[in-house]
C-alpha cells in the first residue's frame, strides 16, 4: 500500500477553521447496520441446486425488515447483505471484511440446507465482533432441511458463549409462499432489538445538574452506562443554564416562533392572585428552557454562527453550540433549582413529545428529576415501539376498587377489579398520551404498535392530527408553589382509558442492572372518581391510570423498584425481554407469556435462568 498517497493533508488541516457540521444536524454516529448471511453447502452439486433458492430466501427477509423496521425518525434501517453466499472460510472471511467496512452491528445467518456451521464459521467466530447481535434462520421444509444446520450451528455458538437466537418455524414452510406470521415476528423483533443496541452504542446521556432530592436514581452511575449499553455520560451543571440564560446564548428568532405558537395553540391556566414570575415572563422562560436543553443534547449551528451572534445579542461559540450528543438527558430541577427558578415541566413535557412549534419530529428522552435509569428504559422502550414518545410517571398511588368505593362511593370493581395505579407526574409527560394513539388511524387498534408508529411517521395528516389531539386535551397550568416556590407549567392531561400501555423499570443493584417489564392497560374510572383523586393528590400534574395484566396493582407496588417508571404505547414486553438479552441484563420481574420470550439458545444451556445465563457471560461491553 502506498502509504503517502493515504496521507491526510495535515498541513491543510491545521489551517482549516473550527466550524460546525450543519450538513449533519442532530445526533452523531455510524447508522445501524444489519447484515444479511446466505450461507450454503459448498459440495459440487449442491451449492448449485441451493443456490438460487438460498438467495430468494434471503430476498423475502430483505423485504420484510426494509419494509418494516424503522429507525427512531421513521427511516428505514440499513441492511447490507454478504458479496457471495458463504460456504467456507475464505467466502466467510470476505463477508467479515464487507462487514466491518460496512460498520455492522448485527448479523442474520439464513439457509435452507445443510452446511457445514462450525467448520464454516469458526475462522470468524460468528463473522463479527463479540458485540454483534447475531440470529439464525433455518427453513422448516424436508427438502435438504435447513433446520438441521440450525441446530448444529447454534450449538456450536452456544459452546463459544456467543448468543444467538434460533429462529425455526413450527410448522413446514412453503417455499413459495411469504414468511408465515412466527417466523416473520421473531426475524422483526430480532431486527428491532438489535438496531435499539446498536442505536445505543457510541450517544451519550447528559445529566443537567446532580441528584434531585435523594432519589437514587438520580446518580449517574457512569460503567453502567458504559459496560451495559456502550454509552458514554456528560454532565452540565445547572449554573450553566442561568448563564445561557443571562448571555441570550440560544436563538431568539425560534423562541419567537415558539412563544407565539404556544400563544396560539396552547390553553394555559396561570393560577390566580399573586405569582413570582407575570404569566408572560413564564411562559418565555419556559420555552427558553426547553431551547437551551435540546441545544444541549444535539449541538445547534445556528449558535455557532458570528452572523446570527451579532444580529441577536449574543457571542457564537463553535465549542458550547456543538451540545453533547446525549440521546436521553435528565434535569435535576428539584430542590436547589426549584426554589428559585421555574420548573422544567414545559421542557420535559415538549421534548419527550413527538412534535412541538417546528412540526412532527421524533420525541428526544428527558427524564424528570435527573432519573437516568428511568431514562435508560425510556431510551430503550422508544427505540423498540418504532420510535414512539415514552411516558415517565411516578407510581403515585395503588387504589384498589374496595378504597375507591369508600372514598368516592363509585363501584368500579368491573372496570379495574386488579385496581389500578395512580400514574401521575410530577408535572410533566409527553403530549402524545393526552389521546389514543391506536385510533388516529382506521384499523389502528388491529395494529402492532410498530406499524402503528410506522404509518404516522409517513403520513402528514396523521401527524397533525395527533398534534391537534394532543394540545387539545392538554391545559398547561401554573403549578403548585408550595413544592415548587419558582414557579412553572404543569402539562396536564388525562390518557384516555383502553389503551395497551406497557410499563418498565431498570434498577441497580450494586454494580449490576435488572429490569422489570409489566404488561397491562389505561383506564378510566369516570369523571367523580377521577375529579377526587386529583382533587385529593394535585390536579395540575397529568394523570394517567393504569392496570397491569394478570396481576393486582398492590402486587405491582410492592415488587415494582423505584418510585418512577416508564410507559410506552402497545404491549412491547417481549421486545423488552429480548433486547434485554442481547444487553445481558436480566429482568427480574415480569408477566410476559411463556410462548412470546425470544432468547438466545445460550439461555436454554443456563436452564432457562436470566441471572445465570447473563452471569456466566458477563457485560456485553467489556
Amino acid at each position: 500500500m502506498n502509504t503517502e498517497a493515504c496521507r491526510p493533508d495535515f498541513e491543510k488541516r491545521a489551517r482549516a477553521c473550527r466550524g460546525f457540521d450543519s450538513d449533519a444536524p442532530g445526533l452523531v454516529g455510524h447508522p445501524f447496520t444489519l447484515a444479511l448471511t446466505p450461507v450454503v453447502d459448498g459440495r459440487a452439486g449442491a451449492y448449485e441446486d441451493n443456490a438460487a433458492r438460498t438467495w430468494a430466501l434471503t430476498a423475502k427477509v430483505y423485504d420484510l425488515l426494509a419494509e418494516r423496521v424503522r429507525l427512531p425518525g421513521g427511516l428505514p434501517i440499513r441492511i447490507v447483505v454478504a458479496p457471495e453466499l458463504v460456504y467456507g472460510a475464505r467466502s466467510g472471511a470476505r463477508a467479515q471484511a464487507y462487514y466491518a467496512r460496512e460498520g455492522v452491528g448485527a448479523t442474520i445467518w439464513i439457509s435452507r440446507s445443510w452446511c457445514y456451521g462450525d467448520e464454516l464459521m469458526s475462522a470468524c467466530q460468528g463473522i463479527g465482533s463479540s458485540e454483534w447481535q447475531q440470529a439464525a434462520y433455518g427453513l422448516n421444509q424436508t427438502d435438504r432441511p435447513g433446520a438441521v444446520w440450525l441446530k448444529a450451528f447454534t450449538a456450536a455458538m452456544d459452546e463459544k458463549q456467543r448468543p444467538i437466537f434460533s429462529i425455526y418455524s413450527p410448522e413446514i414452510e412453503d417455499e413459495s409462499a411469504p414468511l408465515n406470521d412466527y417466523v416473520s415476528e421473531r426475524l422483526l423483533r430480532f431486527a428491532r432489538c438489535a438496531m435499539a443496541v446498536g442505536h445505543l452504542r457510541g450517544k451519550n446521556y447528559l445529566s443537567i445538574g446532580g441528584v434531585s432530592m435523594g432519589i437514587i436514581g438520580s446518580d449517574l452511575r457512569r460503567n453502567l452506562f458504559l459496560h451495559t449499553f456502550g454509552m458514554g455520560t456528560a454532565s452540565y451543571d445547572m449554573a450553566g443554564l442561568r448563564g445561557r440564560i443571562a448571555t441570550g446564548f440560544y436563538d431568539h428568532d425560534e423562541l419567537e416562533r415558539a412563544l407565539a405558537y404556544a400563544r396560539a395553540h396552547w390553553s394555559c391556566d396561570f393560577g390566580t392572585g399573586r405569582r413570582q414570575v407575570a404569566p408572560d415572563a413564564l411562559l418565555r422562560e419556559n420555552l427558553m428552557l426547553t431551547l437551551i436543553v435540546r441545544d444541549l443534547m444535539i449541538g445547534n449551528p445556528r449558535l455557532a454562527d458570528p452572523a446570527t451572534g451579532r444580529r441577536q445579542g449574543f457571542t457564537a461559540n463553535v465549542e458550547l453550540a456543538q451540545g453533547y450528543n446525549a440521546l436521553g438527558a435528565g434535569t435535576q430541577g428539584q430542590r436547589q433549582w426549584t426554589d428559585y427558578f421555574t420548573t422544567f415541566d414545559v421542557t420535559e413535557a415538549i421534548l419527550n413529545s413527538s412534535f412541538d412549534w417546528n412540526g412532527f419530529r421524533a420525541p428526544m428522552i428527558v427524564a424528570t428529576e435527573n432519573d437516568s435509569k428511568n431514562a435508560i428504559g425510556m431510551m430503550v422502550a422508544h427505540l423498540v415501539s418504532g420510535g414512539l414518545a415514552q411516558l415517565f410517571a411516578d407510581i403515585r398511588t395503588n387504589w384498589t376498587p374496595a378504597s375507591i368505593r369508600q372514598a368516592t362511593g363509585v363501584d368500579v370493581a368491573r372496570i379495574c377489579p386488579n385496581g389500578v395505579i395512580d400514574k401521575r407526574n410530577s408535572g410533566a409527560g409527553a403530549l402524545d398520551y393526552a389521546l389514543d394513539l391506536f385510533k388516529l388511524a382506521k384499523g389502528g387498534s388491529k395494529r402492532s404498535v410498530q406499524d402503528v408508529a410506522r404509518l404516522i411517521q409517513s403520513r402528514p395528516d396523521l401527524q397533525r392530527k395527533l398534534e391537534q389531539r394532543a394540545l387539545a386535551g392538554t391545559r398547561f397550568m401554573s403549578c403548585n408553589t408550595q413544592y415548587f416556590p419558582g414557579d412553572g407549567l404543569s402539562s396536564h392531561y388525562r390518557t384516555p382509558g383502553g389503551v395497551p400501555m406497557t410499563a418498565y423499570r431498570y434498577n441497580a443493584v450494586g454494580d449490576q442492572l435488572t429490569c422489570s417489564v409489566i404488561e397491562g392497560e389505561t383506564v378510566t374510572l369516570g369523571r367523580k372518581v377521577e375529579d377526587h383523586i386529583s382533587r385529593v393528590t394535585d390536579a395540575t400534574w397529568p394523570e394517567t391510570y393504569w392496570t397491569p395484566r394478570g396481576l393486582s396493582s398492590f402486587e405491582y407496588m410492592r415488587r415494582i423498584g423505584p418510585n418512577h417508571d416508564g410507559n410506552s404505547f402497545g404491549l412491547i414486553g417481549p421486545e423488552l425481554l429480548t433486547v434485554n438479552a442481547m444487553l445481558r441484563v436480566p429482568v427480574d420481574f415480569h408477566n410476559i407469556d411463556r410462548a412470546e420470550i425470544f432468547r438466545p439458545t445460550f439461555w436454554d444451556r443456563c436452564g432457562g435462568d436470566d441471572f445465570r445465563a447473563c452471569g456466566r457471560l458477563g457485560p456485553l461491553y467489556r
